[in-house]
């Protein structure tokens, strides 16, 4: 093969490729994305800011799938979390600063502090989103540092 054919070749799964990665993306529901953004919001502000878990278990599903290996996976280890906020933590306040969203898939960007005065953390909450419920959580936590070894925010 020579290095025209292989140019050609090259350029031609490469516009095919990025053919289908516009059918992909056109293909996603906005309209449904957006619905599940609003329920993974709400459902972060009502148990997590309002620690409210009587009307956030309304937004769960018929399961709740827990991905945090340091966390009681199902509806039961949730409403135990809520608890512990209630009592240990009652000013714990994530303000959201990023949301994006894929398919049935949400992810929060959180400054979250359990103190007013704290530092606080960096989380990216994720909840997949089944027939208008919120059924699966991930999270990825990162401490805030005192004194960054640069400027720029992590928000």
């Amino acid at each position: 093969m020579n290095t025209r054919t292989f140019i050609t070749g090259f350029v031609a799964g490469a516009l095919l490729s990025a053919g289908a990665t516009v059918w992909a993306v056109n293909k996603r529901n906005v309209d449904q994305e957006e619905k599940n953004l609003a329920i993974a919001t709400q459902f972060y502000d009502l148990l997590l800011n309002q620690k409210d878990f009587d009307t956030g278990r309304k937004m769960i599903g018929n399961r709740y799938v827990q991905h945090n290996p340091n966390a009681v996976s199902g509806i039961e280890g949730i409403e135990n979390h809520i608890n512990m906020l209630k009592t240990t933590y009652p000013l714990n306040h994530g303000e959201i600063k990023h949301v994006f969203t894929n398919g049935d898939l949400v992810a929060l960007h959180v400054h979250s502090k359990r103190t007013p005065d704290s530092a606080g953390n960096a989380v990216v909450d994720m909840f997949r989103i089944e027939n208008g419920k919120v059924v699966e959580h991930w999270d990825v936590v990162q401490a805030v540092p005192e004194k960054p070894l640069n400027n720029n925010t992590m928000f």
